[in-house]
């Protein structure tokens, strides 16, 4: 984390900035990789514009490419309350053991433990069992296990995918708010850096010699709250389930010792690594929960470049960003960004900091 000699004093405000909600992007590209890319080379400072289908240009042989293959879950379900008349909605946000899960329920003053709720008129039933620090429920589901193996299956069949709020426009092609390598299902947002990636751009960077490694991190809504404190270092972020296989550190491991780079694919495997490494950047085989805040005066262990997108303002991840140049320059670039008219958030462009 953070030295608090470096980080002391640091507002909330200091990471605001500017943005036309016009450059709000609403869809994906016509094509993933056909995203606008800003490239910075930390060194000197330079700003490139670039296509991200040229990001296989600023990859060299040796280096690794980290990706986080965890699956956004259609996590939104809509019910009613027996009896009662009362439509609720209700949002997944982390299983905590087979059928129960901790969720947001709305209204909040109706979903009291004890409460039932139900969902695809049967399908899914869930029962309030108690209520965290937060005020989120923890609810337990039943259903018929002669029909359905898991949870997971009855949502593919009623749930929805919880696009962020600042995506007000109807989608067309729901697959375009998933990963094309994604794999373990558990994210209730999609570690949106690696939407970019075809699996056309995937070979064409395997064939000039850069490793593709997987680790996981199941992206929670903590990610993306607000921050309310005035200083950011009395924030507190919510833990996330993240796993770094045997395989993935050996590979990481490897490279890294032998002169190539570890270049991360978003925030989530930036944070992912940043939890598995030791003192010295090794990367550990572990899983767990992290609740690590990246913000300036953070020193990185295990990443040495960060393919990201434009994130919003006065959040964690453009906090983890600044923290990875400087608040200066990241606000600088995105301020060159808004100039040329780059697309901003979950469906918008990309970035890669080298």
């Amino acid at each position: 984390m953070g030295n608090p000699k470096d980080t002391t004093g640091l507002l909330t405000s200091d990471y605001y900035y500017e943005l036309p909600p016009r450059l709000i992007a609403q869809h994906p590209a016509e094509k993933r990789d056909a995203s606008h890319l800003m490239v910075i080379n930390r060194a000197t400072g330079s700003i490139e514009h670039r296509r991200f289908s040229d990001i296989v240009e600023y990859l060299d042989p040796g280096d690794v490419l980290v990706i986080n293959d965890s699956k956004v879950i259609p996590a939104r379900l809509y019910g009613d309350i027996p009896g009662r008349d009362t439509a609720v909605e209700l949002l997944l946000l982390r299983e905590h053991k087979p059928d129960t899960w901790e969720t947001l329920v709305k209204p909040g003053k109706r979903a009291r433990t004890g409460t039932r709720l139900v969902f695809g008129q049967g399908i899914l039933v869930g029962e309030i069992l108690n209520l965290t620090p937060d005020g989120n429920r923890i609810v337990g589901f039943e259903y018929d296990k002669n029909k359905y193996n898991s949870v997971y299956e009855i949502l593919d069949k009623i749930g929805l995918v919880p696009l962020p709020p600042y995506i007000t426009e109807p989608q067309q092609e729901k697959d375009r708010y998933q990963t094309v390598y994604a794999r373990e299902e558990g994210s209730v947002a999609a570690p949106t850096a690696g939407l970019h990636f075809t699996p056309e751009l995937l070979d064409e960077i395997r064939e000039r010699g850069v490793a593709i490694v997987p680790v996981m991190l199941h992206v929670g809504l903590g990610t993306f709250r607000p921050v309310k404190e005035k200083l950011i270092e009395r924030h507190v972020m919510h833990t996330e389930y993240f796993s770094v296989c045997g395989e993935s550190a050996r590979i990481i491991n490897s490279r890294r010792a032998a002169g190539g780079r570890v270049v991360c694919v978003g925030t989530t495997s930036c944070r992912t690594l940043e939890s598995a490494a030791d003192s010295t950047g090794i990367i550990r085989a572990m899983s767990g929960d992290t609740g690590i805040f990246i913000y300036p005066g953070y020193r990185f262990k295990a990443t040495d470049a960060l393919i990201t997108n434009f994130h919003l303002p006065e959040s964690t991840l453009l906090m983890l960003v600044s923290a990875y140049w400087s608040r200066e320059e990241i606000l600088r670039a995105y301020e060159i960004a808004v100039k040329e008219k780059y697309r901003f958030f979950s469906f918008g462009d990309a970035m890669f900091i080298r």
